[in-house]
């Protein structure tokens, strides 16, 4: 059974600790998206946007330099101070998707980038991201794809199996990762919120990575929920896992060092005018 309010808080404090991992890792990986992204929300000049999970502001400085008035919230306090650091012209605030401080219709586009799959109550993050949205406004989200496409979490997720590696009882039992990489469930997650034209379309392509054990360990010092997976271990275990990543990741081997696909599914819906 999911245990949203424990996940949820399990979620936030792992933040707090992996916001500089995530920002030296995932930044190069996730900013791929995001003119997609974007675009999907229909953001041009003067549109309000907000941001919500904007991590080190990559979607809000994006949108910024696209013309529009960009308020950017994070649950971490190290996330939000990490992307004052690096955009101080604009507006960075703490704040729970769950319970946004914000009127209703205050947005004309509200955008998460890998926000969803850290909900544990994925269906309320929905509606409130469609109550602050204007009338006539878009929503769009992304997620990561099936671990079969989206191959850096496959590689992790297969090595933990491979080494007979259990759930640790430490992890509040939230939803499925991988819910929302399937086509039905992200259209009927923005349907039950109300929004209408709705559209779910994959975005793919391949990072480069200089080292397998540099990816190993830039990987598990910038997530929350895999890496604690692999850290709840004993040594033995986590030896094993990294062994059986550095085995399956030689598969995505290329001339200057790794070359994995990756693939995330994006979807996006309108609030009726």
């Amino acid at each position: 059974m999911i245990d949203a309010d424990g996940f949820n808080a399990f979620e936030a404090a792992g933040w707090e600790a992996k916001a500089a991992g995530y920002d030296r890792f995932f930044g190069a990986i996730t900013s791929r998206v995001i003119e997609p992204l974007l675009d999907a929300a229909a953001v041009g000049q003067g549109a309000r946007l907000l941001d919500v999970a904007t991590g080190p502001g990559y979607v809000a400085a994006a949108a910024a330099r696209r013309g529009a008035v960009v308020v950017g919230v994070d649950i971490s306090a190290a996330m939000v101070e990490r992307a004052n650091t690096a955009h101080p012209d604009l507006e960075f605030r703490q704040a729970d998707v769950h319970q946004l401080p914000f009127e209703d219709g205050a947005f004309d586009a509200v955008v998460g980038n890998f926000l969803i799959l850290h909900s544990g109550a994925p269906e309320r993050a929905a509606s409130e991201l469609a109550r602050v949205l204007a009338p006539g406004g878009s929503v769009a989200l992304t997620t990561w794809d099936v671990p079969e496409r989206a191959r850096l979490f496959g590689l992790f997720l297969e090595a933990i199996a491979d080494a007979g590696a259990a759930a640790p009882a430490a992890i509040p039992v939230g939803p499925d990762f991988f819910r929302f990489s399937h086509d039905d469930e992200f259209d009927a997650l923005l349907q039950g919120a109300g929004l209408e034209d709705r559209r779910v379309e994959t975005v793919a392509f391949e990072q480069q990575f200089a080292d397998v054990d540099e990816l190993y360990e830039d990987f598990v010092a910038g997530t929350v929920r895999t890496a604690a997976l692999i850290e709840e271990q004993d040594p033995e275990t986590q030896a094993r896992i990294r062994e059986a990543f550095r085995r399956r990741a030689h598969e995505y081997d290329h001339q200057y060092g790794l070359r994995i696909p990756i693939s995330v599914k994006l979807a996006s819906g309108r609030r009726s005018a």
